[in-house]
């Protein structure tokens, strides 16, 4: 019996988004006030009854909410955040200390991916080893949220305020990693896979190790480019030449080949404005008249990344 689960934080997430909806829903002056409120509302229903509903009922929540957004029902309020010169005093009062709270999260995700399996009074444990990690993250999103609390003595009402305002701003891109990660699976179930596999060994000498890394990494990249997500790629790219040709023929090491492989598709998503919640979104928090300013600044660093992830990949994956 586990204390902790990863439906532990959908919980909190659905609690979380819940607040948006009615927030929304309570603030007249919203320029899209029902259609966003039953935006969130849906989205927070998601999780919250995950488990307890048809995946056919979270589907068809899930095509209301695409409905709703494509008919730009979805718009974020017009609360403003504190004034240019009080974001500035503030800067300047808390110093590096703003950054306290970013930073302890891949700490606490770390320590408790380690740990937290350890854990345990009797029958009853914190958390299973299957769901430890994502479980430490859920904590250290929460004890994030608690250090920065602590750092700028702000109370928990402008928590919720920002944390609603700057959802808001991000709208409906926010959903979409698990809409592309499921589409990812779907493809993968179709059979793609296999069709990916088969181009690949028709048109390169896969035989040769060197080469079927390169197609790998390079189809996470491109796969990643096209679909917005690297989680998508994964089941697909993965399943149609990672496994195929790098496991299975050439003899390398699965981990390996899925933890560089993961980290060469995040070298797509840094090129693509398909990733919309990471290269679009940013753009218009900053207020960047260019809104692929973030893109063109990410590119040469995941021209680099991608080389280096490349050559680890070789040296490592048939190695150990």
């Amino acid at each position: 019996m586990t204390l902790l689960s990863i439906e532990s934080f959908y919980l909190v997430v659905g609690i979380i988004l819940g607040v948006i909806a009615v927030r929304i829903a309570l603030d007249a002056d919203h320029p899209s006030r029902w259609g966003s409120s039953l935006f969130w509302a849906l989205f927070a229903a998601t999780f919250l009854l995950g488990k307890q509903v048809s995946p056919l009922v979270i589907g068809y929540l899930l095509i209301a909410m695409v409905v709703l957004a494509a008919l730009q029902q979805v718009k974020k309020s017009r609360e403003t955040t504190a004034s240019k010169p009080e974001r500035i005093a503030s800067a300047a009062r808390l110093g590096f200390r703003i950054f306290l709270p970013a930073l302890l999260i891949p700490v606490v995700v770390v320590l408790g991916s380690l740990l937290f399996r350890f854990f345990q009074v009797g029958n009853l444990r914190l958390a299973s080893a299957a769901d430890a990690t994502l479980v430490a993250l859920g904590t250290a999103g929460l004890v994030a949220l608690a250090a920065a609390m602590f750092v700028t003595r702000a109370p928990a009402a402008t928590a919720v305020k920002e944390g609603s305002r700057l959802l808001q701003t991000i709208g409906w891109p926010l959903i979409l990693p698990q809409m592309l990660a499921a589409l990812g699976g779907i493809f993968a179930k179709a059979g793609v896979g296999e069709v990916v596999a088969k181009l690949v060994g028709n048109a390169l000498p896969t035989q040769i190790p060197f080469v079927a890394v390169a197609a790998y990494c390079a189809g996470m990249a491109i796969f990643t480019i096209i679909m917005g997500n690297a989680f998508a790629a994964f089941a697909v790219i993965t399943g149609g030449i990672g496994l195929p040709l790098i496991v299975q023929q050439h003899g390398g090491n699965p981990a390996i080949m899925a933890a560089l492989g993961m980290l060469a598709g995040y070298c797509g998503t840094l090129c693509t404005p398909m990733a919309a919640n990471f290269n679009l979104v940013p753009a218009m928090l900053l207020e960047l008249n260019d809104h692929h300013a973030v893109i063109k600044a990410q590119l040469p660093f995941a021209a680099i990344i991608f080389f280096f992830n490349l050559m680890m990949m070789w040296l490592l994956v048939f190695r150990f």
